[in-house]
């Protein structure tokens, strides 16, 4: 919305800022940031009231969990939504189809996510949303947002698969990277899902992941600085800039009250709505394979489900004490304030490893 200003830069020079990315980008931090710390504490009391028993704790996970976590509400993606969306909307290029594209498939997903925790609060029971039919949906919102993202974008590079660390090697997966591209979504969506198991836990990743891609898309969107890296260029991909930094503002606001003991979880609401906000972000920036590096932690939380449940149904054993892979350490002793921080470690680290893969080319 601000950015319309600049249309009365000539007048008005000053106004020339609100054309910045890097400068909208902090506007959108801060704007999510604050809207999520000022709002949060009446939403938290907003919920619990009408929750009640709040988010029901597995009652085959970690015993410790049933003890010191019940009565929790959950349904805290409802404020970082809430401060991503007025940040976005008010910092954002709203002429930029890639913001909409992005923008649209996080609240749908937010939804999809919001309804499986009301399932869950109104019934006291783990089990929320069918799951066939919730992967339906996430599917067919994802093939649309991928579908927008290559309708938008320059062949051949629109329908490629960009390597890391190769600099001209693209595989043009045709009318198949629609398909692609909506399980890169998906499966972000439902491996950061997996991940947000403790307090803390998944948040600080995203926060990682999201601050990492607000600079690839940074660079991916500038023709300089993409030929200087020798990265694929994607004109208009540089706006996604102002939503990770909106993720990241929302984020730090959430993480306030979701800091050990939480006083609220992020629930399906925010963890779909988070993950498939990064699919969607790598898609359009041609990093998919990239996001398999950043979130290296999502990846190895969804493999050791995988894992688990092959091993059990084939050979009646299990790999680790408990799936996902937060639970299998806690089972082992370590406490959750170990477990949350280790993982948070190796989130920076595999960021860092993923920033690489512009410069190794």
């Amino acid at each position: 919305m601000l950015y319309w200003l600049t249309e009365f830069s000539t007048n008005f020079p000053f106004l020339n800022i609100f054309r910045y990315i890097t400068f909208r980008t902090g506007g959108a931090l801060l704007t999510a940031l604050l809207f999520v710390f000022l709002f949060g504490p009446s939403v938290i009391r907003s919920l619990r009231v009408r929750q009640g028993k709040g988010q029901p704790i597995r009652k085959d996970g970690p015993e410790r969990h049933i003890l010191q976590k019940q009565g929790t509400p959950t349904m805290g993606g409802l404020m970082i939504l809430s401060g991503v969306t007025v940040a976005v909307l008010l910092w954002g290029n709203l002429q930029n189809v890639y913001v909409w594209v992005v923008l649209l498939l996080t609240l749908v997903y937010g939804a999809v996510g919001l309804y499986d925790d009301y399932l869950k609060v109104t019934k006291q029971s783990a089990e929320g949303f069918r799951g066939r039919i919730k992967i339906v949906i996430e599917a067919a919102a994802a093939v649309v947002a991928t579908s927008a993202i290559v309708y938008v974008g320059q062949e051949p590079l629109a329908t490629s698969l960009a390597i890391p660390f190769f600099k001209s090697v693209l595989i043009d997966l045709g009318l198949l990277f629609i398909p692609f591209g909506a399980f890169i979504i998906v499966g972000a969506g439902n491996a950061v899902n997996l991940t947000d198991g403790l307090d803390g836990l998944a948040i600080v990743p995203v926060m990682i992941a999201a601050a990492t891609f607000g600079f690839i898309s940074y660079l991916v969107g500038n023709a300089l600085f993409a030929d200087y890296l020798q990265i694929h260029f994607v004109l208009g991909t540089g706006e996604l800039a102002v939503i990770c930094g909106a993720l990241v503002g929302a984020g730090l606001g959430f993480l306030w009250f979701n800091a050990p003991p939480a006083l609220i979880f992020m629930g399906d609401t925010g963890s779909l709505a988070l993950g498939g906000a990064l699919g969607t972000i790598a898609v359009a920036t041609k990093h998919e394979l990239v996001l398999a590096i950043v979130g290296g932690l999502f990846v190895l939380e969804a493999a050791s489900v995988i894992v688990q449940v092959t091993s059990y149904r084939l050979f009646g054993k299990r790999v680790f004490r408990m799936a996902p892979l937060h639970h299998h350490f806690e089972q082992k002793g370590w406490p959750e304030s170990t477990v949350v921080i280790r993982f948070w470690i190796i989130s920076v680290a595999l960021a860092l490893a993923g920033l690489a893969t512009l410069k190794l080319r």
